[in-house]
């Protein structure tokens, strides 16, 4: 059983989270991130597609800031 118990700050937001990790996944080179095991990948692999997804979503964030829209 999983054991992950993060939840998004915002309703809903889950698929687009998901969406956005297998996109980031597929720009790094791991295909079928959604299907592989995702324990036989290197914590480095791993690290990557977090730290890229942080990297992007604060970018939005940014971008949204610097054309005074609310985040």
């Amino acid at each position: 059983m999983p054991r992950n118990t993060n939840k998004p700050a915002v309703q809903g937001a889950a698929q687009a989270l998901d969406q956005l990790k297998y996109e980031i996944a597929g720009e790094l080179g791991i295909s079928n991130y959604a299907q592989i095991d995702k324990g036989s990948l290197t914590s480095r692999q791993n690290g990557y597609v977090g730290g890229y997804m942080t990297r992007k979503l604060v970018q939005f964030a940014e971008e949204a800031l610097s054309k005074g829209q609310m985040v």
